[in-house]
């Protein structure tokens, strides 16, 4: 996050933002992570068009054979998972699989109820795994159990966007709170930050948080961690 408070803009591809990323990164996911009990971090729709999928449109088969029912768990063994929060299916991967940094994770859509035969079956064909959590809305919830038992996971990773990010608190599913400020901004209006509402998912709700630990990182990055106590008055 830059010292204005922004998840996205010209500050990341700097020398200054990429020195704090590849912090981050060594955080959540590197060989000698502080957060090891993870095997899988998760993005949010936007997020995943941003990085990876830029906003294409996805090859579905709409004549395609009625799916079977439940979840499809393409890879059983991958190693580390990219949770990506898609509820409606409209993600267009290219392949099964995104690299960040040193890190290869296998793609796994996590969908509602108002995904498509055809896309379910688009993500059959591409060997990509998926969770439905939810009919009509996804239900968080039941996404991280599912997570869990599925995968054997007793962590997951919340990467962003900020909307996925203040989701999560409100639903009280988030145990920490883990920042690596850059030591840059960029005063970008309307940028994306690292939490906001929106009113159809969630309210501007006032929300605490208490310190649990403060660390200098060699680039001159701040790694801030923070218990998250919830609404407040």
């Amino acid at each position: 996050m830059s010292l204005d408070g922004k998840i996205v803009g010209a500050y990341l591809p700097t020398e200054i933002g990429m020195a704090s990323q590849r912090q981050y990164y060594n955080l959540m996911l590197g060989p000698d992570r502080h957060y090891r009990d993870h095997k899988g971090f998760m993005l949010g729709r936007v997020s995943s068009e941003d990085n990876f999928t830029h906003y294409r449109k996805p090859e579905l088969d709409e004549s395609a054979a009625p799916v079977p029912e439940g979840d499809f768990i393409a890879v059983a063994d991958a190693p580390m998972h990219y949770l990506s929060i898609d509820p409606s299916g409209v993600l267009a991967w290219k392949k099964n699989e995104i690299t960040y940094f040193d890190t290869t994770a296998h793609v796994v859509e996590i969908l509602s109820g108002k995904a498509s035969n055809a896309y379910k079956d688009f993500l059959r064909r591409k060997r990509i795994s998926y969770i439905i959590a939810g009919d009509d809305k996804l239900d968080l919830e039941l996404a991280v159990r599912k997570i869990g038992e599925i995968f054997g996971m007793d962590e997951i990773v919340l990467g962003g966007g900020g909307g996925i990010n203040w989701s999560f608190v409100q639903a009280g599913l988030c145990d920490e709170l883990s920042i690596v400020l850059t030591p840059a901004a960029d005063g970008r209006k309307g940028a994306q930050t690292l939490f906001e509402a929106d009113e159809r998912y969630t309210a501007a709700i006032p929300t605490g948080f208490k310190l649990k630990q403060t660390r200098l990182l060699d680039d001159g990055s701040l790694w801030l961690r923070y218990a998250v106590i919830g609404p407040i008055e």
